[in-house]
């Protein structure tokens, strides 16, 4: 806290919570409704479910909100990664929920309401939670509409990635996890949401990529569809997101006529040589140069401000390809954050914590340091070009932010709500 008393003091645990993991502990889910963790993509796990004796993966919150304690922490919004080695425990005691850090209390902590429409189920018998989960503590819908990828096998898999072997663990853990997600369950669904919720300002629509066809379309078109047919039925009641892998110009139009306002080509790790050792299918198939030259020609379709490529922030400390001094690898995102916000572009963080079924699973994550030292240089890079906070993302600030898997927006100054300027 001495050396990075330029940031808040919430992120500080933020990114220890996100990198580390927390315990459960003596949480019941027994009590009151609170929305449950709906492992909405990926498992963001640090121990797969079949070693969780306790069943944490049932109980679990979707996300936790820190609140008070020794240091007076402001509202802070994190997601929940389970971890039952690690050295944050929650407990649950006569006034609710606490946090403690290594057996000493550090705050207060609140779970987020479970929606109304939580408990409702599709004519299919399906949960409305199953196909269009929230997060953000409410503000964003999330559509995993394709619950696997096409990037196969250890030639091709993101290195972090677990979205595949997270499908056949919740498989076999018996949640109801659906393939692919059909257009008519998804507008029923939300449908639902619609009828009763009042805190979703956004979707994002996703799943993993498709290098050929998937149900006889293209990937552009397959997703499209999807955009096409919210917008349609919702015109333009929430912020429409893509993230889908770098594509032409002429396949994001498709995106854009559909109504879609973000898009998300993420591109996981900045330098050369790691982005082809750790994103292989993605390297394969269209390439470090070609991803980045899609992601600039988007601009001309959604505007700088509406194309946000994500960093998987600590994979280029991951062993045994990645950098082996902070030093290094802060350097060289820096340079990727120089190379896209000189040109308006404001990239995102996804804190990395390493998932025990993706192929970097069996290790620590990068140090602490390493993303206090990478959150300076955002802030301050953003704050040189004059760029607004991220749009899509709710409001920025410590203590007013909602994003839950990196604090990127927490560090930012208060902003209500990023514009849009599309073209």
């Amino acid at each position: 806290m001495r050396q990075f008393a330029d940031l808040p003091t919430e992120v500080l645990f933020k990114e220890d919570l996100l990198r580390l993991g927390l315990s459960l502990g003596s949480v019941d889910s027994s009590g009151s409704p609170y929305q449950k963790k709906s492992y909405f993509i990926f498992s963001f796990d640090r121990t797969p479910i079949q070693e969780m004796s306790e069943r944490e993966n049932l109980r679990a919150p979707e996300e936790i909100a820190l609140l008070g304690g020794p240091h007076g922490l402001r509202r802070t919004i994190v997601s929940v990664r389970l971890n039952p080695a690690s050295p944050y425990r929650l407990e649950q005691d006569q006034e609710g929920y606490v946090l403690r850090l290594e057996g000493e209390p550090l705050c207060r902590v609140e779970f987020p309401p479970e929606p109304p429409h939580y408990r409702r189920t599709l004519r299919s018998g399906k949960p409305v939670s199953e196909i269009a989960p929230c997060i953000e503590w409410g503000y964003l819908i999330y559509l995993t509409v394709f619950r696997r990828c096409q990037y196969v096998g250890a030639d091709q898999e993101c290195r972090f990635c677990d979205i595949n072997a997270n499908f056949d663990q919740q498989r076999a853990a018996g949640r109801p996890y659906t393939t692919v997600k059909s257009l008519e369950e998804v507008l029923e669904a939300l449908e639902i949401i619609a009828e009763s919720d009042t805190r979703s300002q956004a979707y994002t629509l996703t799943g993993g990529s498709v290098t050929s066809i998937l149900r006889g379309k293209s990937e552009a078109d397959f997703y499209a569809e999807y955009a096409a047919a919210i917008e349609k039925r919702f015109p333009e009641k929430w912020i429409g997101k893509a993230v889908v892998q770098a594509l032409p110009k002429e396949e994001l139009w498709k995106f854009r006529e559909a109504g879609i306002r973000i898009y998300h080509p993420n591109y996981e790790v900045w330098d050369e040589r790691l982005f082809a050792l750790l994103c292989p299918g993605k390297s394969q198939y269209i390439g470090r140069q070609n991803w980045m030259d899609r992601i600039l020609a988007a601009a001309d379709v959604f505007g700088p401000s509406g194309v946000i490529p994500n960093f998987v922030a600590g994979i280029e400390m991951s062993r045994p390809h990645g950098f082996a001094s902070v030093e290094e690898a802060v350097r060289s995102t820096a340079e990727g954050l120089e190379f896209f916000m000189s040109r308006g572009i404001t990239p995102r963080f996804t804190t990395w914590c390493p998932e025990p079924l993706s192929n970097l699973g069996s290790q620590d994550p990068a140090p602490l340091e390493y993303h206090l030292r990478l959150l300076q240089v955002y802030r301050d890079t953003i704050a040189k070009y004059r760029l607004n906070p991220p749009p899509g993302y709710g409001p920025s600030g410590a203590g007013q932010a909602v994003f839950s898997v990196s604090s990127f927006m927490d560090v930012l100054p208060p902003f209500l709500a990023a514009p849009l300027a599309v073209s």
